[in-house]
C-alpha cells in the first residue's frame, strides 16, 4: 500500500474524526450526566485514533480491521446522540448537524476502506 501524505496528519479523514471529536467535545460540556459524556467522548475519539493508529501501521490486513473499528465508532457516537435527544439534552438543531456530520465520516470511511478491498 502507498502512502499518500506524509503523516495521517495530512488525511482529510483523519482531520474530519479530529473535528467530529471536538463537537462532542462542546456538547458533553453542557452535560451533566458524567457517563454518558465520558462514553460520547470515548466513542468519538476512537474515530481519530484508530485512523491515526492504521496509517502508522500501514499493512492491508490491519487496514481494514482498524477503519472498520473507527466505523463502529461513528455508530456508537451516533447511538449516544440518540439517547442525548431523547432525553431531551440537546436542541434538535444540534442534534442534526452532529447526526449527519457523523454518518458523513462514516460513509467517508467505508469509501476508503472500498479502495483498498
Amino acid at each position: 500500500m502507498e502512502k499518500k501524505s506524509q503523516t495521517f496528519e495530512d488525511l482529510y479523514i483523519w482531520q474530519n474524526a479530529k473535528e467530529i471529536y471536538h463537537q462532542m467535545s462542546k456538547v458533553s460540556n453542557e452535560r451533566k450526566q458524567y457517563f454518558l459524556k465520558d462514553q460520547l467522548l470515548r466513542a468519538s475519539l476512537s474515530i481519530s485514533n484508530n485512523i491515526a493508529e492504521w496509517y502508522e501501521r500501514q499493512t492491508n490486513k490491519e487496514f481494514v480491521r482498524f477503519l472498520y473499528i473507527a466505523k463502529g465508532s461513528c455508530a456508537e457516537v451516533r447511538s449516544m446522540l440518540h439517547i442525548i435527544i431523547d432525553e431531551n439534552m440537546i436542541s434538535q438543531e444540534k442534534y442534526d448537524v452532529l447526526s449527519t456530520e457523523v454518518q458523513k465520516l462514516s460513509v467517508m470511511l467505508q469509501k476508503f476502506i472500498n479502495t483498498f478491498q
